[in-house]
C-alpha cells in the first residue's frame, strides 16, 4: 500500500539533499578503507574446515541434496557462491558508477552532492577490486551474469537515472548488505571473506542512505504514467540482480548435476525464505514510494523477492 508522502518544497528539497551529502562526506572521512592493506590477501585459505561465506545463505541449504553432500563438496560450493554474489556485486557496481557519473555530470562541483556521488564513485572502485581479489585469493574463476543478462543491461546502465536508478541500486546493495551482516560475524567462514564483507557493509550503509535520499527526491511529483513504467523497469531490475546472484555453474564445481541443483535451489522454501528477508527493507521502502505495484509485483513474487 502506498502512504502519503510529503512533498516539500523545491528550496528546502535542494538543502536537505546538500545537507545529508555533506553529513555523508563527513562520515566518509572518518571511516573509509582501503582493501589492499585492510585485508590480508597473503592469508592462508583452509578448503578443508572454513566455508567460503555462511552456509544458511546456500542456494542447496535445507534441501535434501545438501543433505547428500560432503562437508568438502559444501565447503566447495560455498565458496564458489561467495565468487558468484561478487562477481554480480561487480557488474552491478560497475553499472552504478556510470549512473553516479551520468548524475554528477548535470551538477554543481562546488555543491556536497557532486562531492559525495565522486566519493562514492571511489569507493565502488575499492569495492570492485576487493570482490576482484577475492575470487583471485581462493582460485576461483569468475561467474559473472548471462550474456542475455549483460546484453538487456546495457540499455539500463545508459539510460537509468532518478528513481529507476537509485531503487535498483537499494535492492542491489541491500541484499548484499543483508548476507555480509552474517558473513563477517561467522567465525565458520575465511577469514579474508569476513573482512570483505565488514569493510563493504561499514561503507555501503553511506551508499544505501544516498541511494534512499534520491529515491525519495526523485519520486515526489511523478505522473501517474511515468510512475507505472518505473514499477516495472524497477521490478526487471531487481528480478535480474537476484536471479544472477548465484550462477548455475558454482555447482557443477562442487561435482553436482547441474539441472537437479537448479531444480532443487528453485523449489529451495529456505532459500527463498531468505531472499525474501533479505530485500524485505527494500520492498517496505519502494512500496512507501509508491513504486511497487502493477506487473511487477507478480514478476518479484516470482523471484521470492516479496
Amino acid at each position: 500500500m502506498t502512504v502519503a508522502v510529503e512533498h516539500p518544497s523545491p528550496r528546502q528539497r535542494l538543502n536537505d539533499r546538500e545537507d545529508i551529502a555533506r553529513r555523508l562526506l563527513a562520515s566518509s572521512a572518518r571511516k573509509s578503507y582501503d582493501p589492499l592493506i585492510e585485508v590480508d590477501w597473503d592469508a592462508p585459505v583452509d578448503h578443508s574446515t572454513l566455508y567460503g561465506m555462511t552456509p544458511e545463505w546456500c542456494s542447496l541449504y535445507g534441501t535434501p541434496l545438501w543433505e547428500s553432500m560432503t562437508p568438502a563438496q559444501r565447503i566447495t560450493l560455498t565458496e564458489h557462491e561467495a565468487a558468484s554474489i561478487s562477481a554480480t556485486g561487480i557488474w552491478f557496481e560497475i553499472i552504478l558508477m556510470q549512473m553516479l557519473i551520468r548524475d554528477a555530470y548535470k551538477q554543481d562541483p562546488a555543491s556536497p552532492h557532486f562531492q559525495f556521488a565522486l566519493t562514492e564513485i571511489a569507493d565502488e572502485c575499492r569495492h570492485s577490486t576487493m570482490f576482484a581479489k577475492a575470487a583471485e585469493h581462493f582460485g576461483i574463476p569468475n561467474y559473472g551474469p548471462p550474456l542475455w543478462i549483460r546484453t538487456l543491461a546495457r540499455p539500463f546502465k545508459a539510460l537509468a537515472s532518478g528513481s529507476l536508478a537509485f531503487g535498483g541500486t537499494l535492492a542491489a546493495e541491500e541484499i548484499l548488505d543483508m548476507m555480509q551482516r552474517d558473513f563477517m560475524k561467522d567465525d565458520r567462514v575465511q577469514p579474508v571473506t569476513r573482512t570483505v564483507s565488514r569493510i563493504h557493509v561499514l561503507e555501503e550503509a553511506r551508499h544505501i542512505r544516498f541511494a534512499r535520499e534520491e529515491t525519495k527526491r526523485t519520486v515526489a511529483g511523478m505522473g501517474r504514467l511515468r510512475r507505472a513504467v518505473t514499477r516495472l523497469h524497477l521490478a526487471i531490475t531487481v528480478y535480474m540482480v537476484v536471479y544472477c546472484l548465484v550462477n548455475p555453474k558454482v555447482y557443477e564445481a562442487a561435482g553436482l548435476d547441474r539441472r537437479e541443483a537448479v531444480r532443487a535451489a528453485r523449489h529451495n522454501a529456505f532459500y527463498n525464505d531468505r531472499k525474501r528477508n533479505g530485500c524485505a527493507k527494500t520492498v517496505e521502502f519502494l512500496d512507501e514510494c509508491g513504486l511497487i505495484g502493477g506487473p511487477g509485483a507478480w514478476l518479484l513474487r516470482r523471484g521470492s523477492i516479496m
